[in-house]
Parts: C-alpha cells; sequence; structure tokens
C-alpha cells in the first residue's frame, strides 16, 4: 500500500493528511515532494497529520526530520499532529520527538503557528 496525501489549508497553515506508509522510496518522496511544492507556493506554515500513518521505518522518520529542516530553512514551521502510538515511540526512541513541534488537536495546533 503506497503513502497517500491529501491537501487542506484552514487558517494560513496548510494541513498534509498523510495516510499508509512512510518508508525508504515511495513515502518519504511524497512528503518531499509536497513540502517542496508548499514552499515553492509561499506556504511556509505546514502541519503534518500522520492519524492514518499505519507504518513508519527509520528512513521514514529521517524524512520527516529532512522536511522539518527543509521548511525551516525557508522560514517556516512544520509541526506533527496525531502521532499513532509506533510513530510516537519511534520518536522517542530516536530522541527526534523534542525535535518537533507535536500537538494532539487540531484546533491547538493550527493556532500555535506564528502568522
Amino acid at each position: 500500500m503506497s503513502m497517500k496525501v491529501s491537501t487542506r489549508q484552514v487558517d494560513g497553515v496548510t494541513i498534509l493528511d498523510l495516510s499508509g506508509r512512510i518508508t525508504l522510496g515511495e513515502g518519504s518522496v511524497t512528503i518531499r515532494d509536497a513540502v517542496r511544492d508548499l514552499l515553492a507556493k509561499g506556504q511556509k506554515n505546514v502541519l503534518l497529520n500522520l492519524a492514518d500513518i499505519n507504518y513508519i521505518d527509520s528512513s521514514g522518520i529521517g524524512e520527516l526530520v529532512s522536511a522539518f529542516t527543509t521548511v525551516r530553512n525557508a522560514g517556516g514551521e512544520l509541526k506533527l499532529l496525531n502521532l499513532t502510538k509506533k510513530v510516537h515511540d519511534l520518536l522517542q526512541i530516536t530522541k527526534l520527538y523534542t525535535v518537533f513541534d507535536v500537538r494532539d488537536d487540531e484546533a491547538t495546533a493550527i493556532s500555535s503557528f506564528t502568522k
């Protein structure tokens, strides 16, 4: 099963609803392309909704970090929303949990962006 991305705008924030798997290859490229695309359009407040991600591997985690860095370097902010237990645990193990701004509630996440 490949990863799907749908995009929506809420109050100046672009939410990428991700579903499926973020693994080496397909899923990671999909995120990279989506983020690059948003930045090209000047959309710099990005919220990755991971509620429907059922599997992520270490390269997937690497891709989240890469997306985070890319957005930050462009002067934007990238935050994570609705981590599944599996993703949450993997971020804890890899000590990356503290790198990200992780939110559980969409409305709170959206209002947390500097607009």
